[in-house]
């Protein structure tokens, strides 16, 4: 038989949807210690799509502390507990994907003999979860595990424990913010603008989502700050708005162009339709495809990862005004994406995608497309 744990979990959403966080703790049935605590800010989401989230952190947190382990869920909402049970239909399509990932979950810890119990609590009862889920609603990130440092204190020999040190608390050591760029005429008008081509600047609506976002960004960030930009027209007008908010000076760095088009530049989808007919359906799906001219998938990414790497050695806060496929191709390499899901994301203009990277490499993507601040 695993060990005996209690999952408490919550999400919450300061407007529902609105700025959102998740919270989740895991305690020893037994004597009901603290083992771990965690919490991150999503961005903008609904208090379902929190919710499920913070399930899904307790869920692994308790896995990694004992992958067989009996494990009971406590939560304050009826609907994830009810529908995790399958007592309850599951008709958003987002709610689906997210209690499929928790499903996931349950499946392997079942697999190793543990077993999972669903129980729903009053709010008052859950107060542990909702003060880290408000964390998360914060921007703060939490990722605590007490259960590491009590392992290594009882396998360490009786002369150092007292003198050995608890494992400090995981911290970011690079906070990398994605800005997309402000609308250009060639935006608005659903037009390919990349690498190469007319380099359109923002229109007066871009300038004005682009003042927005560092207005947004002024409030988000502290510390150390750098702000990087693409060398095209409409991304360097966008970072340089940030930077007068931040009091720092712009660096360029043209790994973060867009993508190449080529001879499809200042196309729309339809007239690249209509003259390169099958090619579309090629772009989205092959990694070697290249329009005459232009940059294949694989040479794009060859590029942004390097830039990445240049922006997360720079640690503190970077943000990075840049484009839609680079910011695709960055969460598609964190995320193990393949080409074809990737076209799936959203990256609106003058939107915010946050990846949190800590000292051992790793990296958590705290929120992506946030453009909250629009609105």
């Amino acid at each position: 038989m695993g060990r005996s744990l209690i999952v408490e979990a919550d999400g919450g959403s300061r407007g529902n949807p609105g700025v959102a966080g998740y919270g989740a703790l895991v305690r020893d049935a037994q004597d009901r210690s603290l083992l771990a605590e965690r919490a991150a800010p999503l961005g903008k989401a609904s208090n379902n799509v929190a919710e499920y989230q913070g399930l899904i952190a307790g869920l692994r947190a308790a896995e990694e502390i004992d992958p067989g382990a009996e494990i009971v869920v406590r939560m304050d909402s009826r609907l994830v507990i009810e529908q995790m049970a399958g007592r309850w239909k599951i008709k958003h399509e987002d709610m689906r994907r997210l209690a499929g990932e928790a499903q996931d979950i349950v499946r392997r810890l079942r697999a190793e003999g543990g077993s999972i119990e669903w129980t729903w609590i009053p709010r008052a009862q859950n107060k542990a979860a909702d003060k880290l889920s408000n964390d998360g609603m914060d921007g703060k990130n939490v990722e605590r595990d007490l259960w590491r440092e009590t392992t290594d204190e009882a396998a360490a020999p009786a002369s150092t424990r007292e003198s050995r040190p608890s494992l400090p608390t995981r911290t970011v050591q690079t906070r990398l913010i994605l800005l997309r760029h402000g609308v250009t005429d060639f935006t608005v008008g659903g037009r390919l603008d990349g690498r190469g081509g007319s380099d359109p600047q923002l229109n007066a609506k871009g300038l004005a989502q682009a003042d927005r976002a560092a207005e947004a960004l002024g409030e988000l960030v502290t510390g150390p700050v750098t702000v990087v930009t693409s060398s095209l027209a409409r991304a360097r007008q966008t970072g340089a708005a940030a930077a007068r908010v931040l009091g720092v000076r712009p660096i360029v760095d043209e790994d973060w162009d867009e993508q190449a088009f080529g001879v499809w530049d200042g196309l729309s989808y339809a007239e690249i339709g209509e003259r390169y007919p099958g090619d579309p359906a090629r772009m989205r799906a092959e990694e070697d495809f290249c329009v005459d001219g232009g940059e294949s998938h694989l040479e794009l990414t060859t590029r942004i990862n390097a830039a990445r790497e240049r922006a997360i050695e720079r640690g503190g806060t970077v943000i990075v005004a840049t484009h839609r496929m680079p910011i695709l191709v960055v969460l598609r390499s964190l995320l193990g994406m393949s080409l074809g899901h990737a076209w799936l994301l959203s990256a609106d203009p003058a939107s915010l995608t946050e990846i949190d990277v800590y000292a051992d490499g790793t990296a958590n993507v705290a929120y992506t497309n946030d453009t909250h601040h629009l609105r």
